[in-house]
């Protein structure tokens, strides 16, 4: 049995070491009352916080069937140099997951590339082919090992049709998680509805194309007592919306991603399509609300929306490009700008990367406590680095903010005790 010793890493500010054996944790002590025992790997963690290894609770590894994007391969190498423990992988595959056999195809490929982690948690589809039509069989994708249910990239549009799929969803204890959009509004647009959109010609999507189903999910929550999570909140109305829900008890939780916290329409007055993505990117009134939703609570896990794409795909003008940014590799540094900048505490970034996502989706969770699974990273929040296209490892390159410098990295991180980066 392997033993691990790390020295004087901070955790949740204090100085501490912590001493694993094999997969689990042995204790967490201030730093110096211990020494490491003989035949142990000692790792410095001087100057580096120790953080538990977070969920990313919303990508697209594209396989099957898109591989040429993104594999399950590549997606969980992402995944682990970007601090991500577990991902949480959408159903909108070809073929769908929407059958066990898709579902277990997936989590065989995961055990045979990363048999150690990242681990892969599917999404089954809520409908067959996830088109609205027929409810899938739940009960078969639960038992197959998916974790929750959606119909994102393809929402439902009916509340007939959600209302029986949330119904469906709670037999078998799953969390139902909906792209917001109403399919009738956002048609053929390609950018948030505005001022920037008016300016360069562009057809936009207004914010009640979220906020509408916004509003219908929260009363069919309330009306059926039953849970609700909410896909990329992006917009102001959203918010509030949510805000006032959960003051009345409403069985909802939401989720944001770090491009609507730090970009706006703005970005696109140069066309560019890295930014074209679904949600779109709201206004500075929208940036500050849901950065506002973050600090309050109302916002309760941070996602990247990690859909990668192939350069050909994005090499078009505005509207023949696909919607999506590459995240996995970028999204610690992007949110811990929340940090820096005195938005959430450490506290609450932890709470939004990992203790809110193993709540809300049943996921294990280390605690630090004696005997929590040794899943952990060590993260330096001073060193300044360039997200270049070989610094990711993600097959999809797509994402404003390449060739930006970026504040925060993360150095190593150990899965059940072994080091995966």
């Amino acid at each position: 049995m392997t033993n691990l010793f790390i020295s004087n890493g901070l955790l949740r500010g204090k100085s501490v070491d912590i001493l694993v054996s094999g997969s689990t944790i042995v204790s967490v002590k201030p730093h110096g009352e211990t020494t490491a025992p003989e035949d142990t790997e000692v790792v410095d963690a001087s100057g580096l916080i120790v953080f538990p290894s977070f969920y990313d609770c919303h990508v697209h590894l594209r396989e099957p069937g898109y591989e040429y994007k993104e594999d399950i391969e590549s997606g969980l190498s992402a995944a682990a140099h970007g601090g991500f423990g577990g991902v949480l992988a959408m159903a909108n595959t070809n073929p769908t997951n929407d059958a066990a056999s898709v579902t277990e195809s997936m989590l065989q490929k995961a055990q045979q590339t990363w048999p150690n982690g990242p681990y892969l948690y599917p999404i089954g589809a809520a409908t067959i082919g996830l088109k609205g039509k027929e409810l899938a069989p739940m009960g078969e994708l639960a038992e197959a090992g998916c974790v929750a249910i959606s119909n994102d990239g393809m929402p439902v549009g009916g509340a007939e049709m959600f209302r029986h799929c949330m119904e469906y969803a709670a037999t078998f204890g799953l969390t139902i998680i909906d792209h917001c959009e109403d399919p009738t509004l956002a048609k053929d647009c390609h950018m948030n509805e505005g001022t920037v959109s008016e300016a360069i010609g562009v057809k936009g999507q207004p914010v009640v194309a979220e906020s509408m189903q916004v509003a219908r999910d929260i009363l069919l929550a309330e009306y059926l007592n039953l849970p609700v999570h909410l896909a990329h909140i992006s917009c102001k109305q959203s918010v509030d919306l949510i805000r006032w829900a959960k003051s009345r008890g409403v069985k909802v939780t939401a989720e944001t991603c770090p491009h609507y916290l730090i970009l706006t329409d703005e970005i696109l007055k140069g066309y560019s399509t890295a930014a074209k993505v679904n949600p779109p990117l709201r206004s500075e009134e929208d940036r500050l609300a849901m950065k506002e939703a973050v600090k309050d609570g109302t916002i309760d896990i941070f996602v990247t929306d990690h859909a990668p794409h192939a350069d050909h795909e994005k090499e078009h003008p505005i509207e023949g490009a696909p919607n999506g940014i590459s995240g996995m590799d970028s999204a610690v540094a992007l949110t811990w700008t929340q940090v820096q900048d005195g938005t959430i505490t450490e506290d609450e970034f932890i709470k939004l990367w990992a203790e809110k996502p193993a709540e809300i989706f049943k996921l294990p969770l280390n605690t630090f406590a004696e005997g929590d699974i040794a899943d952990f990273f060590l993260f330096d929040p001073n060193e300044e680095w360039k997200l270049t296209e070989d610094a990711m490892y993600s097959k999809g390159k797509n994402t404003p903010f390449l060739n930006s410098t970026l504040k925060g990295r993360v150095k190593a991180h150990w899965l059940g005790g072994t080091r995966v980066v």
